[in-house]
């Protein structure tokens, strides 16, 4: 299996992407040195699905597999679609309830098999959720410190309007699929069909 083992700040450095959006509270405090370099339309375009690849920590193959899911829907946008199919997988919504303090730390509690969906074990993250899905830390790891510290980081952090979390029992309900306005992401996703698109 592919693993990203590019130091964080470094990459969101590159992308000119702030940390916060992958849950680190660290700034970098170098600049970018190709920062004021103008880049091509091509460029751009694909800076923004290196972003979105990223923050989802999604490699290539199926990040396109989610576009062409995305762009074959029935309703709405392609890019609107893709960015919801994207924030509704396990380890985003992990991370969104306030489970786990980075991305990567969600994705690490999930294929550890610390996650329940509707009372069923699933270990991937990948794994897509639906509208009334109940998400909760297993009964075995809730005692545990690791989810103390967790809590105490993530105390202050605002939950999206599409959840609800009762964060003393670790157990959240998706109410509904989120909608590209209640995404605070910092992605063009017009840039990624037009991308996908030539």
């Amino acid at each position: 299996m592919a693993v990203n083992r590019v130091p964080v700040l470094k990459r969101c450095r590159s992308l000119d992407l702030d940390p916060v959006f992958l849950g680190y509270s660290k700034k970098s405090n170098r600049k970018n040195a190709r920062a004021n370099k103008k880049m091509s339309g091509y460029g751009t375009q694909l800076r923004e699905k290196q972003k979105a690849k990223f923050i989802y920590g999604v490699l290539e193959k199926p990040f396109r597999n989610y576009y062409e899911k995305a762009a074959n829907m029935m309703t709405g946008l392609a890019g609107e679609n893709l960015m919801t199919i994207l924030e509704s997988r396990l380890d985003s919504v992990v991370f969104r309830m306030g489970f786990a303090r980075t991305r990567r730390e969600a994705r690490q509690i999930v294929g550890h098999k610390h996650v329940l969906v509707n009372g069923k074990q699933i270990n991937i993250p990948s794994y897509l959720v639906k509208a009334g899905d109940v998400i909760e830390i297993r009964e075995k790891s809730k005692s545990l410190q690791r989810y103390k510290d967790i809590l105490e980081v993530t105390s202050t952090r605002l939950f999206p309007a599409w959840m609800d979390v009762d964060v003393e029992n670790l157990k959240g309900t998706v109410k509904n699929l989120p909608t590209r306005e209640e995404i605070d992401v910092p992605v063009n996703e017009m840039l990624i069909v037009e991308l996908y698109s030539k």
